[in-house]
């Protein structure tokens, strides 16, 4: 049974979807103005594993990742660049959607753009005016009145009473409250802008997903998720205007953990700040999923050189495994079939780790072990239903379905002489056999100083190229 961690209720819950072999989950998605980040990664691929699992557990996933395309920095970088926003949106949607292919997400079912549900945001602002929780200030801004809503932080566990005391006093004395927050915007000159019933003007960002979540899964739903910054306004914010009017909203709220570099916030203002289109340029995309995915997605994730070849070197070990494996079983590995010849005990290990609220590192250290075991088994047949089992495993998280020649040979410099270095192996194996423990030292020393690393087993013995 999948345990998630519920930012609602504080506690793991058992996950119970609202129609039985369905699951609904809606993912606040990006605001496309510029490259994705580093951060925007790993957010999108602790969802992306959510997604992956729950196919994998037979659920019929509905799984909506809106596109912000409408924002005061769109507006703004599109009038630095001097183009429609519109072109802007479209150039920075296309790079979203090249770098996250790279890291191997599937694509969502629905990826609504909010410009496309304006009638539906219109809609939900009149109500909520309509029931006197909402205003239009005399600034021609439609306001929701947040003390109106009693359960105010209750998602993101701020005090009410705090926030008021804390706030500033602001320049917008249109507000009753600083609390109260934007569900619509006057127009502005040469600002795009939409008819409504309070004059021209356009959608705040929080009554976005509100409107986008109930036209397309309906009210209420199972899952709403996104990084953790987005507790606090956005998603206390959409709970508010959603609850004032529905019956419920989500009943399982998930948020993700934030990007540190070197254990730092990552940030523009402190330069450490990394698009992942240039972390692809130093490192192969999947090497980059496998580290952020390394530790559990609630967690903090620090991104620093040496955390990220930790990663490799787990991605080598497993694609070292499987390219030792004869070519017939590879090629068999690669069509599963999930209930033929899967090893169940390794299957219930790994599924065990992900029920967890999505263990993956406890997932990762389960693929290790089978490619332990895979190394120092003999038989033909165990060998091929355990490399089967790797590969489906591996697959539930998206990691190690290339070819394993091509990806470990893809880490190579281009000058290495692979079979010299196969060749001394060969030589240091035959003076172990020979128990001449001189001559396989001698020959380590030889491949150390070519920056290989060896790894024996009982069967094999592995290697690895180790960057000076």
């Amino acid at each position: 049974m999948l345990k998630i961690y519920n930012t609602l209720t504080k506690q793991k819950q058992t996950f119970t979807p609202i129609t039985p072999n369905k699951a609904s989950m809606y993912i606040c998605g990006v605001t496309v103005y510029d490259n994705c980040h580093i951060g925007h990664a790993r957010t999108y691929l602790a969802f992306d594993i959510l997604y992956r699992y729950l196919e994998h557990l037979e659920f019929e996933v509905k799984y909506v990742r809106n596109i912000t395309d409408i924002d005061d920095k769109i507006i703004n970088r599109s009038n630095e660049k001097n183009i429609p926003y519109q072109d802007l949106v479209s150039e920075f949607t296309e790079k979203m959607h090249s770098d996250f292919k790279a890291l191997n997400m599937k694509p969502p079912s629905f990826e609504p753009k909010a410009t496309d549900h304006i009638s539906h945001m219109i809609n939900i602002i009149s109500n909520l005016i309509e029931k006197g929780l909402a205003y239009k200030a005399n600034n021609n801004d439609v306001y929701f009145e947040v003390t109106n809503f009693k359960d105010y932080g209750k998602l993101s566990g701020q005090n009410i009473k705090q926030l008021q005391s804390g706030a500033r006093v602001e320049e917008n004395t249109a507000k009753k409250s600083p609390l109260d927050f934007v569900l619509w915007k006057a127009a502005k000159p040469n600002e795009p802008s939409w008819d409504s019933p309070w004059g021209e003007g356009r959608p705040g960002w929080h009554i976005e997903c509100s409107a986008m979540s109930k036209e397309i899964l309906g009210i209420p739903f199972d899952i709403h998720g996104g990084g953790s910054d987005l507790k606090f306004p956005h998603h206390e914010n959409e709970c508010a205007q959603t609850c004032s009017l529905e019956n419920g909203f989500a009943n399982y709220w998930m948020h993700s953990g934030m990007v540190q570099v070197d254990s730092e916030k990552m940030s523009k203002s402190l330069g450490n700040f990394f698009t992942i289109k240039d972390v692809l340029k130093q490192y192969h995309p999947e090497i980059i999923r496998a580290f952020l995915i390394s530790a559990h997605y609630r967690s903090s994730i620090n991104y620093s050189e040496d955390n990220l070849n930790s990663a490799k070197g787990a991605l080598i070990r497993i694609y070292h495994t499987l390219d030792k494996l004869s070519f017939n079983i590879l090629q068999e590995s690669n069509n599963i079939d999930l209930n033929n010849n899967i090893s169940k005990p390794w299957l219930d290990k790994f599924e065990e780790a992900l029920n967890d609220d999505l263990n993956t590192p406890v997932a990762f250290s389960v693929l290790f072990a089978l490619t332990k075991e895979i190394n120092k088994t003999e038989d033909t047949k165990t060998k091929n239903i355990l490399a089967k089992t790797l590969r489906k495993l591996s697959n539930i998280i998206g990691i190690a379905q290339n070819n394993p020649s091509e990806f470990l040979n893809s880490l190579l410099p281009k000058d290495l002489d692979i079979n010299l270095i196969e060749d001394l192996i060969s030589q240091r194996q035959t003076a172990r056999s020979e128990k001449n423990w001189s001559k396989a030292d001698e020959i380590r020393d030889k491949l150390i100083s070519l920056n290989i690393k060896l790894e024996d087993s009982q069967n094999t013995t592995l290697w690895v190229y180790k960057n000076k």
